[in-house]
């Protein structure tokens, strides 16, 4: 298996401190269950199990907030017991863009594909598996310009669509695309919108999707360790231009990838 460094792998030993709590719609919200040195808590968020990890001698568990909630409280259930977290309030822009008619007025045989495609995805994207998870931080999957596109409200050929739930990395056709975090390669292939697509399962619930490749490089059941290359950045699907779709899952709710990455050095 090819395996680039696109940045230090050291940046994967980084544990849930150097992530701050991002409780807000899209955000995760990293919150301490307990003492490491007592069993792990189970904890669930609207009756889906919740990744935990240590750090620091405690549990921490990361929980993705839904794009679309409303600022205000939402509960965590730890063990017995229910907690209370603040999602702040954050605002996303709007985006128009412009794509093949066919992206926009779908056919009926179309929308069958979609639909049969989509029960694919969502059991990809919903999968949880009790993996021991030392860290969450992640390796960016190509190198290029990353927009800050998730949560976008977009607007494709003046017809309003759900918001963006990924982020979109500018990169030419053929360069290489990593696994960001070592996992299995759970769903593969060729869809409608999202094109040539690798969806990587990281375990209790974190969960990676790269989309419009040009190529795709591994198959369902590979293990993969960081950095691994998973494909080629392309063009396929409903794009505009050649770029990764990047997206991360947590207890089955799409998060801004912004959070897990490495800042950008300018």
């Amino acid at each position: 298996m090819i395996r680039i460094a696109l940045v230090s792998l050291a940046l994967l030993a980084l544990n849930a401190e150097a992530l701050a709590d991002d409780a807000r719609p899209g955000g995760i919200a990293m919150i301490d269950v307990g003492a490491a040195n007592e069993a792990q808590p189970n904890v669930r968020y609207n009756g889906k199990p919740v990744l935990v990890m240590q750090d620091g001698g405690r549990w921490i568990a990361a929980v993705g907030i839904p794009l679309d909630i409303e600022p205000g409280t939402i509960e965590i259930d730890v063990g017995d017991e229910r907690r209370s977290v603040s999602v702040q309030e954050h605002s996303y822009v709007e985006q128009r863009l412009f794509v093949d008619r066919k992206y926009v007025a779908v056919s009926q045989a179309s929308l069958d594909r979609i639909g049969r495609e989509r029960k694919i995805i969502d059991a990809a994207l919903n999968r949880f598996v009790d993996t021991p998870i030392e860290s969450i931080r992640m390796l960016a999957p190509v190198d290029g310009r990353r927009s800050s596109s998730f949560g976008l409200r977009r607007f494709f050929n003046d017809e309003p669509r759900a918001p963006h739930k990924g982020m979109d990395i500018a990169a030419v056709v053929g360069t290489p695309v990593l696994s960001a975090l070592a996992g299995e390669v759970v769903a593969t292939g060729d869809y409608y919108f999202n094109g040539q697509t690798v969806i990587v399962d990281h375990g209790q619930g974190l969960i990676s999707l790269y989309c419009h490749l040009n190529a795709i490089g591994v198959e369902e059941g590979e293990h993969l360790e960081a950095g691994d290359v998973l494909g080629e950045v392309g063009k396929t699907g409903r794009v505009t231009g050649a770029h990764l779709h990047f997206g991360i899952y947590l207890n089955g709710t799409a998060v801004d990838p912004a959070i897990l990455l490495a800042a950008v050095e300018e």
